[in-house]
């Protein structure tokens, strides 16, 4: 595993910011890291890139543990914090040289081509990291955490800031490197979560309230199902509610139906048949899948009961 966590703990004070959480990573993974604001995930990211000590359990990133071992960690790590620590009076290309510098990388000049092109850096590589835009700065910040080529990158709000037409493709480039890297990211954007991971971790004040691949997620939440259904013409409600199957019937308009069950059952054949018998057009139905943000929404309301 590229990353594992056990039985992870910080406290300040009298508060566990992360409360005994235990996960893995492997390589060629997308993991998306989820949670209200002061859930614990910027507080779990900084331990794993060595920035702050633990107050009990253990993580190692590539085999090296963060506590013995930081200075192998960090070699194996590229990390993008939330806030985006740049130095504003340096232009992009020095800033970048200068950390090619730090991480003895050679040649330089080779791989900050290579970064400036795959970030879509090209036409702001000659300017001062402060005349460029929060979306730029971004760019910047990703192109410095992976200028080392590093196995494991942790990226915390990667596209904050980030226009569409960026959006596109930094998520695009997040998802080429999952194929290859471990990639941590948290995010607020539940689009993105659908669009980029494999495997999903949700964390609630400090205790981690899912691990799951997001198709195996719709299991952790309420088992009903909802089907919309919309037919030519209008349909008897209390008709509705005797097929099989369906507890409960919300009409949408005339021809438009919301039917329910309070079973994870799929009643769509019986609603065909149902239109048939009935003499009814069937023009759509469409069984409702839940959300990530539905299913993040949930989970952490329900663990703060």
């Amino acid at each position: 595993m590229s990353v594992k966590v056990n039985q992870l703990t910080k406290i300040y004070g009298s508060q566990r910011a992360v409360d005994q959480i235990s996960f893995e990573a492997k390589k060629g993974e997308v993991l998306g890291f989820l949670g209200p604001n002061g859930a614990g995930k910027t507080t779990t990211m900084k331990i794993l890139t060595c920035f702050i000590p633990q107050s009990e359990g253990s993580a190692e990133v590539c085999g090296f543990d963060t506590e013995k071992n930081p200075i192998d960690v960090r070699h194996h790590i590229g990390y993008l914090p939330e806030h985006n620590p740049l130095y504003k009076s340096m232009y992009v290309r020095e800033y970048l040289r200068f950390f090619a510098r730090l991480h003895k990388i050679r040649p330089a000049k080779k791989r900050i081509d290579e970064l400036i092109e795959m970030t879509g850096l090209e036409l702001e590589q000659k300017k001062l990291i402060g005349a460029l835009s929060k979306g730029y700065r971004q760019r910047v910040g990703l192109a410095q955490a992976m200028l080392h080529n590093p196995d494991v990158l942790i990226l915390d709000e990667p596209t904050s800031g980030l226009d569409p037409n960026q959006l596109i493709e930094i998520r695009s480039l997040i998802k080429q490197l999952g194929k290859e890297k471990t990639v941590i990211f948290s995010t607020h954007i539940m689009q993105e979560v659908q669009q980029l991971c494999d495997r999903v971790l949700i964390i609630n004040r400090g205790k981690l309230v899912a691990d799951d691949p997001i198709a195996a997620l719709q299991n952790r939440i309420s088992n009903k199902t909802m089907v919309t259904v919309e037919f030519l013409q209008k349909a008897d409600v209390a008709k509705l509610k005797k097929i099989n199957g369906v507890d409960g019937v919300n009409p949408l308009g005339d021809r438009q139906y919301e039917l329910f069950a309070n079973a994870d059952i799929d009643f769509r054949k019986e609603v065909f048949d149902f239109a048939v018998s009935n003499q009814l057009t069937l023009l759509e139905m469409k069984k409702e899948v839940s959300s990530v943000e539905d299913i993040f929404t949930e989970l952490t309301y329900k663990s703060e009961k």
